[in-house]
């Protein structure tokens, strides 16, 4: 989940200069933050410049996180890199971005080192925030009995049911795994209801599709997001989980990662040294995904397995591992170490199953999956199986 903060600094003063820093402003995702200055004079600027170019990358990727399309930018013939995001800009970001250069804003209004038309303008556009909303058909979200998320139109014109597809076809969603269709018939609305794979999608394609599909995406996410919001609390923390989800795909990277979890009341320190992602054919011609990881986990380094499937008449898609004999500290230890390895990049830990055989299973669910999806070394082929292994086909 996405998190934002505005830290109010100590020595906040009157601008003199356009380049002064207010104040700063921190997004975290997934245990990694980034601290980005604030800049008030004729515009608003949230900007990011230090010398490694790697970590200006990653602070435009959690700014794409938070809805806002920075590129990065070299300073001249220099090697210095920095991103830049400017009112408007901000204005089109997430409702927790805005409301939080919102604050800067008053604060500094308060204070009265903005001018007061200004500050009242800036305010107004990230209030309402830029959302590129005109000719959107209505569509209901709410929640379902089971808690499931809605969102549908509905409509007994076939041409509106068709144009809307279309839409959604334009923004790179595709029918029978993004979105369903049915026609109107025998004086029965017809609809297009929007898949929560879909809706993740939707929110990837906002971050990273090409120009038009960011424009069109982010545009669309906003709309399911205020119509989430004008229904209930339950039905937008619902839909924000979702589009949290699907921006989340892709951003992170396994390399240089490190991180401490506790398993079972005991610290593990994971380390990743190596990654990859290969298909497979099962026995019975299923199509298997395996994930494999190199890692040093409490100066234990190992190579780790884990292979997914799909399952049952629901197609669910599981994963598993076997913990292994020979492993120093036997099974029970390895298990420990997946179990640690699982949750570190997840921030699930697996089910551990004792078989009557002696062995221990390690299993891994859709949660799981998509913790990994997150990391741009694995997402492609995550992404590609899932759509290859999914039953949804095309209604019409």
């Amino acid at each position: 989940m996405i998190f934002l903060a505005v830290v109010i600094s100590t020595f906040l003063e009157p601008l003199r200069h356009p380049l002064r820093s207010l104040t700063s402003l921190t997004i975290s995702e997934a245990g990694v933050a980034v601290k980005y200055n604030v800049y008030l004079s004729d515009k608003i600027e949230v900007e990011f410049q230090p010398t490694d170019r790697s970590r200006v990358e990653l602070a435009a990727r959690l700014l794409k996180l938070a809805g806002v399309d920075a590129e990065v930018k070299k300073e001249g013939g220099k090697d210095v890199w920095y991103i830049k995001a400017t009112t408007d800009m901000l204005a089109a970001g997430r409702k927790e971005l805005r409301d939080a250069v919102r604050k800067v804003v008053e604060e500094a209004l308060e204070k009265g080192w903005v001018d007061e038309i200004k500050a009242e303008l800036w305010l107004e556009k990230l209030e309402e925030g830029l959302t590129l909303m005109e000719g959107w058909p209505k569509y209901h979200v709410g929640l379902a009995r089971s808690g499931v998320l809605v969102v549908r139109f509905a409509s007994p014109n076939p041409d509106s049911i068709q144009q809307v597809a279309r839409r959604l076809n334009k923004i790179g969603l595709v029918e029978g795994r993004h979105f369903s269709v049915k026609m109107p018939e025998e004086g029965r609305d017809g609809y297009v209801r929007i898949l929560k794979e879909g809706l993740a999608y939707a929110a990837w394609l906002s971050v990273n599709g090409s120009k038009t599909q960011r424009e069109l995406a982010a545009a669309f996410v906003n709309y399911i997001l205020q119509r989430a919001e004008k229904a209930s609390k339950e039905v937008s923390e619902k839909a924000n989980k979702i589009i949290e989800e699907g921006m989340s795909r892709g951003s992170l990277t396994l390399k240089d990662f490190e991180k401490e979890v506790e398993v079972n009341g005991e610290k593990y320190k994971v380390k990743v040294i190596g990654w990859g992602a290969e298909f497979e054919k099962s026995r019975s011609g299923k199509k298997l995904l395996k994930i494999r990881i190199t890692a040093e986990i409490n100066n234990v380094k190992s190579d780790y397995t884990i292979t997914f499937s799909r399952y049952g008449r629901t197609n669910t898609a599981e994963g598993f591992a076997i913990a292994r004999a020979d492993a120093p500290g036997g099974r029970e230890a390895d298990a420990e170490r997946y179990s640690a390895l699982i949750k570190a990049p997840t921030g699930k830990e697996p089910s551990i199953r004792h078989m009557k055989d002696g062995r221990i299973k390690i299993a891994c669910y859709e949660g799981h999956l998509e913790g990994f999806r997150r990391f741009t070394e694995l997402a492609d082929a995550i992404e590609e199986w899932l759509e290859e292994t999914s039953r949804r086909r095309p209604t019409h």
